[in-house]
């Protein structure tokens, strides 16, 4: 594959890394399993839904990880929801943000994932505490 110049390509995880990194950030999804739905569990994909909301007329969705082909990626839509829930990450994890709702690893981060556990407890305590489910 030909490669851009002065451009090198990622540095991908190894499997090892990946499956440390997804089993770390699936048992932080996982642990909100009561309550919701989960519409994948699988070696390289987890994923969790609410139950039905009335507002919105259907399930909403919760957050997932999958396993991908350079990072572990981590999303959580209520930080899309409620963008005010970033306010105050740290640097380390914003700087593992791809878009507005998603977080990509490359191996297990102890401190970040720590951080990102408190932000989808805050992020399903606000979903709760505005009835959406």
């Amino acid at each position: 594959m030909p490669t851009i110049p002065g451009k090198t390509p990622p540095v991908r995880a190894t499997a090892e890394q990946s499956a440390e990194a997804f089993a770390a950030l699936r048992k932080i999804l996982a642990a909100h399993a009561k309550g919701l739905r989960v519409t994948a569990d699988g070696p390289k994909a987890y994923s969790l839904n609410t139950p039905y909301c009335a507002e919105w007329k259907k399930e909403l969705f919760f957050g997932s990880v999958q396993v991908t082909k350079n990072y572990v990626s981590f999303h959580l839509f209520s930080v899309y929801m409620f963008p005010d829930l970033l306010e105050g990450i740290s640097p380390g994890l914003r700087a593992r943000m791809q878009g507005k709702a998603c977080f990509n690893f490359r191996a297990p981060d102890e401190e970040l994932f720590r951080e990102l556990a408190a932000l989808a407890n805050a992020g399903l305590e606000r979903m709760r505490s505005l009835k959406l489910f």
